[in-house]
């Protein structure tokens, strides 16, 4: 058996008893993944043994009957979404057969849905992103107005564009089971650290520090409640009824940012990405920018120096 160093301070603490061990752990697992995202992942299984039981399968997710649900699903939804439902397929059935990312990454089922793909793929529309011009149209809105959820509004809207936030970072759940106030932005006053006289950074909530002086919450409507997703979308369908949506603040702040030559790692860490798929929210031809940014066409080459 192998002992405890003699130079080791490891602290007493009581042992748990099993049930408590195997309890902490079940608690654990069952938080492992958002509930949102756990909804998704069910929706996904029930999809699965819905097609097993239609067609007289069994339940065990083998690469045939993987690559088959594939085909199946790829015929009634966009094909995209079938590496997400084989994504919760997997999550939801892992513990019961610990081999199924295997059997969904063999070469027949990736095979089979870059197939789908190209049999029933469509072309990606997204949505557009909101400009500086958009922002300026609803500042000649509601800029000068004093309700409250107005400029509650204008304040998420800016403060969502120029900060790269996701519409979740500024809003609470539609459903109240996927709420948790661990998720709401808080307020928070960050001091320079200058040698001046302290100088606190606030956000243009001057209405939410009169009305709610004691409530921790960044974002709050007049009646006290935290913005839902569909309060902020209806309020944005106001202006722009359909070509923007949520992820169009990121984008927006994501293209405004390479027009003004931000180097591309700046940018993923402006808006906390944690890969190059950032560069999908930049909604402007490379060719197009470049030309901005040098004055220039893409061949053409600089101009020489005076001498």
């Amino acid at each position: 058996m192998i002992d405890v160093t003699p130079t080791s301070r490891q602290p007493n603490r009581e042992p748990w008893t099993l049930d408590r061990l195997y309890h902490e752990r079940a608690i654990a697992l069952g938080l492992a993944i958002d509930p949102n995202t756990n909804t998704t992942y069910t929706s996904a299984l029930n999809s699965f043994i819905t097609f097993v039981k239609i067609h007289g399968f069994p339940i065990e997710p083998t690469e045939e009957t993987l690559s088959l649900f594939a085909v199946f699903m790829s015929a009634h939804i966009n094909p995209r979404s079938v590496n997400s439902y084989l994504s919760g397929i997997c999550n939801q059935l892992e513990p019961y057969f610990p081999d199924v990312r295997a059997r969904r990454n063999s070469p027949l089922v990736t095979r089979t849905v870059a197939g789908c793909m190209r049999r029933y793929g469509t072309p990606v529309r997204r949505k557009r992103p909101i400009c500086e011009d958009d922002i300026i149209q609803v500042i000649d809105d509601i800029g000068q107005s004093t309700a409250h959820d107005d400029r509650l509004f204008l304040s998420m809207l800016t403060t969502g564009r120029d900060g790269l936030l996701r519409l979740g970072e500024m809003t609470t759940s539609d459903t109240v089971a996927f709420r948790s106030s661990r998720k709401l932005t808080l307020r928070h006053t960050q001091p320079t650290a200058a040698p001046t006289p302290r100088i606190f950074l606030r956000l243009p909530l001057l209405l939410c520090d009169a009305l709610f002086p004691l409530n921790r919450e960044l974002w709050l409507r007049s009646n006290g409640a935290v913005p839902t997703c569909a309060w902020f979308i209806t309020r944005l369908k106001a202006y722009f009824p359909h070509d923007v949506a949520g992820q169009s603040l990121r984008a927006g702040g994501a293209t405004s940012l390479a027009e003004a030559g931000v180097p591309p790692n700046v940018i993923q860490g402006i808006g906390r990405w944690a890969s190059d798929a950032f560069q999908i929210y930049i909604r402007k031809n490379p060719v197009l920018l470049q030309a901005m940014l040098f004055g220039r066409p893409v061949h053409q080459p600089p101009a020489a120096a005076p001498l």
